[in-house]
């Protein structure tokens, strides 16, 4: 009996330990938890263009991949309701950096707002005319007396007539109707026009998630190869804090451009965070945002770096077509600046 009683103690011992072990482990863990739930890290906020769509998800996986982590930063991505108000997000402080059109952030800077792009992503517009494969539309000379849907207002709108003396067309020649951002896919499809225009990168994957197939007219090849969406930072934060601009670009940089190196992987990402899209439309859109990555000029081969010509052709696109007034005197280094930038080129392994 004496003997069982000892083994009963022994083991009763042996279960304390084990508990107190266990308990021990517990309260590592919830410490370790607690001081990642403080990462010390810089949150930051990029608002985007417009809501979710395809096109983003580079931006889901530069964050996902942990490229701002790598820069010390909790980067929070949210959707935007157009480039102007994107830019007047950034100018008053309400996040920290936009992804805003540059016809629209010139413009703005023209009206007062103390902002700069500081990353070229996009060296070439994504402006375009996009139609229904089978409709009839099928090359440039295929829009007299067709009709094209665009919203009321925006630099495409604004610079139509631009595009058309291009094709040696008149405004008269193309019937152009107004319609709302959401309203414009749908009465495409259902024949109430017979094109929209809008940015390729956005509205050929819609289509390709409809099952159907879309022709894509580019202004890019009438020679409008203008300067696309950039990365738009206020001026106060480029003076109190050009450091953290720096991180946010080089993460920025390397995620995006290891999402157009692994675009399935990226589409992935994406879906996991946005649902409704098949893989295969958001690579569609991944590899049509990252044609656009480099420009033509002699940095063509340098990711995000903007140059003074590209610049001042967009001041005068803004003072000629986007209605800015002949009384704003902006030069390019009012607009943009390269000082922020560690730029990658092209063919650059990124690794996650």
């Amino acid at each position: 009996m004496e003997a069982a009683r000892e083994m009963t103690a022994a083991g009763a011992r042996r279960s304390i330990r084990r508990t107190v072990l266990a308990l021990g482990a517990i309260l590592t863990l919830l410490a370790l938890v607690s001081c990642g739930a403080d990462t010390g890290r810089e949150r930051m906020s990029l608002m985007l263009d417009v809501s979710w769509l395809p096109k983003h998800a580079p931006f889901v996986s530069a964050v996902e991949r942990g490229f701002f982590r790598a820069e010390g930063i909790d980067l929070e991505v949210m959707p935007g309701s157009g480039s102007a108000n994107t830019v007047t997000a950034v100018d008053t402080g309400k996040v920290d950096f936009g992804w805003a059109d540059y016809g629209s952030s010139v413009l703005n800077q023209g009206r007062g707002a103390d902002v700069k792009q500081v990353n070229l992503v996009q060296a070439r517009s994504a402006y375009a005319v996009v139609a229904l494969a089978g409709t009839g539309i099928d090359d440039w000379s295929d829009l007299k007396g067709r009709t094209v849907a665009t919203e009321a207002t925006g630099a495409m709108t604004a610079m139509w007539p631009y595009a058309l003396s291009k094709l040696g067309l008149s405004v008269d020649d193309v019937n152009v109707v107004h319609a709302t951002g959401a309203a414009k896919m749908p009465g495409l499809v259902a024949g109430q026009w017979d094109a929209n225009l809008a940015l390729h990168v956005s509205d050929q994957p819609t289509i390709d998630a409809l099952g159907r197939e879309a022709t894509v007219l580019k202004w890019s090849d009438l020679g409008i190869d203008l300067y696309g969406n950039g990365i738009v930072a206020s001026e106060e934060k480029l003076r109190t804090n050009p450091d953290q601009v720096r991180r946010f670009n080089r993460a920025m940089q390397r995620g995006f451009l290891w999402a157009c190196e692994h675009p399935e992987q990226a589409a992935r990402d994406f879906g996991e965070e946005v649902s409704g899209y098949e893989d295969r439309t958001v690579v569609l859109a991944i590899n049509a945002q990252c044609e656009l990555n480099w420009g033509t000029g002699p940095d063509a081969d340098t990711f995000g770096v903007m140059d003074d010509a590209g610049a001042q052709e967009m001041i005068d696109v803004a003072h000629r077509f986007l209605g800015m007034s002949p009384d704003v005197h902006l030069t390019p280094a009012d607009v943009y600046s390269n000082d922020y930038l560690e730029p990658l080129h092209r063919g650059e392994q990124i690794t996650p």
